[in-house]
């Protein structure tokens, strides 16, 4: 069986779940300019952020990271994480479950 979602139909702000209750997490996050996430952590999570479309600041812990839209990026989820639209954004994130160590 395959499960089909287009973005443009998850319409929650800032978080939409194409497929809630599945793994790996997916979500849509879409920030206006100047919005921002408070800082948070995904402590059981390995994340990857593709930016779709605008430009956004991924603080992580004490770095910054400048994203445009094509970027990618992936961090360890137990870093403090908080993203901010530059200009309005989208991305698409995918929090898989962090592999046994």
């Amino acid at each position: 069986m395959a499960d089909v979602a287009t973005l443009s139909a998850l319409t929650a702000t800032p978080h939409a779940n194409p497929f809630p209750g599945e793994e790996p997490k997916v979500v849509r996050l879409a920030l206006d300019a100047g919005e921002r996430v408070d800082p948070h952590r995904h402590p059981d999570r390995q994340i990857v952020c593709y930016l779709l479309s605008g430009r956004m600041e991924l603080d992580l812990d004490e770095e910054t990271h400048e994203l445009a839209a094509g970027d990618l990026i992936r961090f360890d989820g137990r870093r403090e994480v908080s993203p901010r639209g530059v200009e309005d954004c989208e991305a698409l994130l995918v929090l898989a479950p962090r592999s046994s160590e």
